[in-house]
């Protein structure tokens, strides 16, 4: 339970974020109908979009040396979460298009910087065809999620929600280097890109 409230107050910020951003763009004809259709999913989406565009300049902005970092001991290094981030993009994204999930280990496998990001783009692709295949109608079909039962579009959920959570730990590794978060430059979100 203690884990679950800052994630979710995590979700709950990101979701503020993107509804902000959302509102500030002006609506394009060719959306609206998606959106006035598949509400739910248009929304999820549009949050997976802001969080990996975070995820993504925080892989870039972080300087190749500092991918070895880690605190303490116990944690994983700023390039294992790159990683661990990449890997689950396949674990989720795949029982959502119901697919076998690629074997990709690139936490275990990759260490470098280019390696990491070129990872990263590749595992966001992947899952940007789960995202985008979604409606809210097949968002409702049931699959496994760590043994439970679960709606096709709460798996996209816990996946949006996993990310933050580890684009948190980034950005303690950021600022212990003396690097400012890509959500805490001015007009980041001016910036992101719109789904």
């Amino acid at each position: 339970m203690r884990t679950l409230v800052p994630a979710l107050a995590l979700c709950l910020l990101a979701s503020c974020a993107v509804a902000t951003a959302q509102q500030a763009a002006p609506p394009s004809s060719a959306a609206t109908p998606a959106a006035t259709d598949n509400p739910y999913t248009t929304f999820t989406r549009g949050a997976y979009t802001a969080i990996q565009n975070i995820l993504l300049h925080s892989a870039e902005k972080m300087p190749e040396e500092n991918y070895s970092f880690k605190p303490v001991a116990s944690v994983r290094t700023y390039g294992q979460i790159v990683g661990h981030v990449a890997d689950a993009q396949y674990l989720f994204c795949s029982i959502a298009l119901g697919e076998k999930k690629p074997d990709v280990k690139v936490e275990q496998t990759k260490s470098s910087k280019a390696d990491l990001v070129a990872a990263l783009k590749e595992a966001f692709s992947y899952c940007g065809k789960a995202y985008d295949g979604m409606t809210d109608a097949s968002g409702t079909q049931m699959v496994k999620l760590f043994g439970d039962d679960t709606p096709k579009l709460s798996v996209l959920t816990v996946n949006n929600m996993h990310s933050i959570e580890h684009y948190g730990n980034l950005v303690t590794y950021m600022r212990m280097k003396g690097i400012v978060p890509p959500t805490s430059e001015p007009g980041f979100n001016a910036r992101a890109p719109k789904k």
